[in-house]
């Protein structure tokens, strides 16, 4: 048995037809009003900065033939003491390289903990007080607007050459990045363990201890990881200005113009990211299993 289809009067589909016809309309003028601001913007922003795009082209060259002099020369019938010579600093770079990992993991450490503590108070379903939650995000922008190598040229003018400046740069700078990750985790839990811990008469630490730490350790943990191959790669820049780590001798090689040092630092820069990359993406990826998991 069919049933009947109910027929729209003529005027009532012309003027459907018109709606759909004019909402059409009215989305590709916004499209391309948007790709007229971008377009606009992009060459305001071009044209402040000095781009010419032919002198670009011209000398692009120049990039791979950098490269192309840093490669190091082997031939098969001195390969063994080619390699030695390459990598003669090994030694040396793989103690400064120690070093870079050190500052990345103090700094990470030190943010990570400031961060932890900050961001239940950015926190706008935990904290009712919109001073303290307007004041502690405009902290937190604060710590991360800011860049890293301008943290660490004053600390290095404060404390002087050596790791610590740079430990001090990177843990300013993960605490905002960390802190404002973390809030929006926070601002994402289920409210329901939050609203029975206050209901039992739970105080506010109570609450942030037993209501919202256990919905967010382990995202908390992922993004620290995620943070701290971000920051070993900043480590090794932070030595440019004199903030520790194997970065010094980076600048000095290609200041002094000794290619071969330079691809042997950059080769040791890759190879430690990738291993530091490849465990910690293991690792998150097993903790939000985990997670999901539970849920």
């Amino acid at each position: 048995m069919r049933t009947a289809v109910p027929e729209f009067p003529e005027a009532r589909l012309r003027e459907l037809t018109d709606r759909y016809a004019a909402a059409v309309a009215a989305k590709r003028r916004r499209i391309w009003l948007g790709l007229a601001v971008l377009i606009a913007a992009a060459l305001a922003a071009g044209w402040m900065g000095d781009v010419d795009l032919w002198k670009f082209a011209e000398n692009f060259w120049r990039f791979p033939a950098y490269f192309a002099s840093i490669a190091p020369t082997f031939s098969f019938s001195s390969a063994w003491n080619d390699l030695s010579e390459w990598l003669w600093g090994l030694p040396r770079w793989t103690l400064l390289l120690g070093d870079t990992l050190l500052i990345a993991y103090m700094g990470t450490l030190s943010g990570a903990i400031c961060g932890f503590v900050l961001c239940f108070l950015a926190s706008a379903n935990l904290v009712r007080s919109r001073t303290i939650v307007f004041v502690t995000r405009r902290l937190l922008e604060f710590c991360r607007t800011v860049p890293e190598i301008v943290f660490a040229l004053i600390f290095v003018l404060a404390f002087g050459l050596g790791p610590l400046p740079g430990v001090l740069a990177i843990a300013i700078h993960t605490t905002g990045a960390l802190g404002k990750q973390f809030a929006e985790v926070v601002e994402n839990i289920d409210n329901k363990p939050i609203e029975g811990v206050a209901a039992s008469g739970g105080s506010w630490i109570q609450i942030v201890r037993f209501g919202a730490v256990p919905q967010v350790l382990s995202n908390f943990v992922s993004y620290a990881l995620l943070r701290f191959e971000i920051n070993v790669r900043g480590a090794a820049v932070m030595g440019f200005v004199g903030a520790g780590g194997i970065g010094q001798d980076l600048i000095e090689a290609v200041r002094k113009f000794y290619y071969s040092d330079v691809s042997a630092i950059l080769l040791l820069i890759v190879v430690t990211v990738m291993l530091i990359d490849f465990v910690t993406e293991r690792v998150r990826h097993r903790l939000l299993g985990l997670e999901g998991a539970g849920t």
